[in-house]
This record gives structure tokens, sequence and C-alpha cells, in this order.
């Protein structure tokens, strides 16, 4: 068994009281409202009008060819993106690569270049990042759907100059770019001078985009098993195609939360993976929840200001600066914990450490810590979750856990997979459009003519 599964029990009245938990009748209640939208949903998959759902059964072979052609060819591989075009695949790497991965010898990489990700444009950031680049070694993914992103093109401008004064005519074997297949000014630049590049779909939106070229590129240029990871997102792809909320995970998961919200209040929803490889999903998520779901009006045209707002946090680093306010602050916040069963590596503590000279009349102070000998910092971090959902269940804090049985390019696709459709079906409950993002397009065109009145 290597699906991953929703512990929720805790999300209801039974444990965390009438005030602040669901009922079992408030899921009932929703499922016809639940089987509406999912008819909704399957139509507009099936008139092509949300692709993102069926990329699980993409054929990937021209990335895996490309991904193998510069294996010996470059040292680096360097994402120019921001926002979705960087979330999915610093996500990904975290999962499923090695924590230390750019500090491994190549040998120990199998041979993959190492991964960067330029996600931001702090000068002296991106300055540090390409001064330990040999960048005629060095390739640049520019990532973005639009080809007009005002980050990711400024990059490239300072990266293509560099290479050009470099390798001049040769430039353009360090430049791969990712962008819509016909519209643009990028993919204007790739046609006209020959750039080799990848296609975003159409319809497919930057936060929906991992499981594109835009996620799949890095993520096979790194090593990472992409077959997999579309093989675990066509698994939970057949579980999401239920419209029954307690049999479908996506549907499930997003319930929780929308009821949550709606009739008990909780404006804050907590991600707390308690494993280090799990970080950035709870980053990527972040962003799926916020951007697609953070609306200021419904699809009526009327005024509703929604959406969650999404907290990342890690267990158990967080333990020692959240929890506290989760367990007794404001009852507002809902809580999903991310816990693995079997990691990779058994870490044990030894039954036997050294003791500290003996005070005179005294003991050492050895006893306070010896409950810890023989056990591992595999079960150490597990205890400490349950401490922590304890802790909140005790103190009615609502809270779920999404489980994995082990971490690998399987159950990180189903993840994923199962998250984008749990936005998608959370846009349909509180009847908003889950893929536009005004608010942000609207800082977009501040900035672009602050700078052309700078250049007058």
């Amino acid at each position: 068994m290597h699906d991953i599964t929703i512990h929720y029990s805790n999300m209801l009245s039974d444990k965390v009281g009438k005030e602040h938990g669901l009922s079992l009748n408030d899921l009932d209640s929703l499922q016809p409202v639940a089987s509406n939208i999912h008819k909704l949903l399957r139509s507009k998959r099936e008139k092509g009008e949300l692709p993102f759902y069926d990329l699980p059964y993409q054929d990937v072979t021209e990335i895996l060819n490309y991904a193998a052609y510069i294996k010996d060819r470059f040292e680096n591989f360097v994402v120019l993106g921001i926002g979705g075009s960087a979330l999915g695949t610093i996500a990904l790497q975290t999962a499923l690569n090695n924590s230390q991965y750019n500090l491994l010898s190549k040998s120990e990489r199998n041979g993959c270049p190492r991964l960067f990700v330029a996600d931001n444009i702090d000068p002296v950031q991106f300055a540090e990042m390409l001064s330990i680049l040999d960048m005629d070694k060095t390739l640049f993914n520019v990532v973005t759907k639009s080809g007009t992103t005002a980050e990711t093109m400024s990059q490239f401008m300072i990266v293509y100059d560099r290479i050009k004064k470099l390798k001049g005519d040769r430039w353009k074997e360090n430049i791969v770019v990712t962008t819509d297949k016909a519209k643009g000014v990028l993919r204007k630049i790739a046609y006209e001078l020959g750039l080799k590049s990848f296609i975003v779909p159409d319809g497919v939106g930057g936060r929906f985009s991992v499981f594109t070229p835009v996620g799949l590129l890095p993520a096979a240029v790194a090593g990472i098993d992409i077959k997999g990871l579309l093989k675990g997102a066509a698994l939970m792809d057949e579980r999401c195609r239920e419209d029954s909320i307690i049999d479908n995970p996506a549907y499930l998961y997003a319930s929780l939360l929308y009821l949550s919200d709606t009739k008990k209040g909780k404006k804050i929803t907590v991600m707390i993976p308690y494993s280090y490889a799990l970080k950035d999903i709870s980053d990527w998520f972040r962003q799926l929840w916020a951007e697609s779901l953070g609306k200021k009006y419904s699809l009526n045209g009327e005024v509703v200001n929604v959406g969650q707002t999404p907290v990342k946090a890690l267990g158990v680093t967080d333990q020692h600066s959240q929890i506290q306010l989760y367990v007794e602050g404001p009852f507002d916040k809902v809580v999903t914990f991310l816990k693995v069963e079997e990691f990779k590596v058994r870490m044990g503590i030894p039954q036997n450490p050294p003791i500290p000279p003996l005070e005179r009349g005294g003991k050492g102070g050895f006893e306070e810590i010896s409950y810890l000998c023989g056990h591992s910092l595999n079960e150490l971090i597990n205890i400490e979750r349950d401490g922590t959902e304890y802790a909140l269940t005790k103190n009615n804090r609502p809270n779920c856990t999404i489980i994995f049985p082990e971490l690998n390019p399987s159950t990180i696709g189903q993840v994923m997979y199962m998250l984008e459709v749990s936005t998608a079906f959370a846009g349909g409950l509180y009847n908003i459009n889950p893929f536009d993002q005004p608010g942000v397009e609207e800082g977009k065109r501040f900035t672009i003519e602050a700078l052309k009145r700078k250049t007058l």
C-alpha cells in the first residue's frame, strides 16, 4: 500500500467540540453542491478547458532526451523563474533529492548538473549566485509562460549580456526557454534566434504547471524520476474521479478547509510537514491556495472577499516558534500535518553515550536525557508530531493529517495532484474563479508603468 491517505477525525466535533469541529452531517449536506461542481469540472475537462487534469498522461520523451543530452555538457542548471515558474521545481528538488544535493560530487549526483533556482531579483543574491558559476558550463532555463514577466526577463537580459560577452555567437548554447507555444516576447525571441524551447500548454497557469516542462525539465535534469512522478499523479487522478466527498481525497480535503472557514471561522490554514523533504511542498501549496482562492468577486460579480490565508511551518523546528500560538492563541486556524511513516534512512540515538563526570555526592545528571537512549530520530520526530497533534486536539484546535507511507516520486506526484484538484474544487465551493489572479496583474501593471515613466 503506497497511497497517501487523509486522517481527519480531529476535524470533527467529537474530538474538538461543537464550537470548532465539524460534523459528518456538515459533509453530507455539502454533497449535492459537490456533485454539481464535480459535473462542471468533468465537463470542462472533457472540453479541454482544464488541461492540468490530463498532464499525468503526457509523453515526456523529449524532456528526458534533452536532460540526457545536457548531462555531460553542463555543470550547473539554473532556473530563471518566479512564483509558479519556480516553486514547483523547488518543491520537487527538496522532496526527492538529497537535501545537500549541490554539495555532492558529480558522481554522487549520478553525473547530473547542480540545480539552482533564481526565484528573486534581490540584486545582491542574484549577483552572488552568478559569481560562483562558471558561465560557460552553466545552462540557464528561462521560464515564463507570458514571456513578459519583469523579474524573469530582467534576469534573462543580465545573463544574456554576460554570456554574449564571454562566448559571442555561441551564447545560445547556454539558454533554454520554457514559455507559451505561440504568444509572448520570449517565444518570439526563441523562434527568431533559434533557441531550444519547451512549451507551457495552453490553459495551464503557473501555479498549476509543476507537471509541465516548467517543473518536469529541471526535475529530470536533476535526476528525478519524472515518469514515476506522473504515475503517482495518475493514481491520484483515478481516486479523484468520484463525486463523493468522502471517497475523493481532493474533495475531502477542500471540503474540510472550506467548511472550517465558512462555518467555524477558521480563516487561516497552517500546513506543518514533519519532514524536511516536504517543507517546500507547503510553500508551493501556499501560492496555490492563496492566489487561486483569494478573490474579491464571485462568479456572479458580487463582492465577496473570500479566501483562507495559508501559512507554512516546519516540524519540529516550529514547535519552538509557532506552536504556542496555534495551541493557545485565537481560534482562527486549522492545521494540516504532513506525516512520513517510513523515512529513507534510520538515524539511531546511541544506547550508551558518554556520561559526564560525577559530581561529589551527585549522579552526573545523565538521568534527565536517558529516556532518549536506544531510540532514533525517526521515532522522535513522529512522536513529537503526535504530541503536537494531541496538544492541538486537547485544546479544541481542529487538525488533520496527510500520511505518506514513504517519500518517493509516486507519493509526491499524488499529493501535488491532489492539492491542485482540491484547489479547483474549492473554487467551486467559494463560487469564484480559481484560475485567474487579477490582484497580481494590477501590481504588474503598476511596475511596468513606473519603469516606463523613469525612462522618459
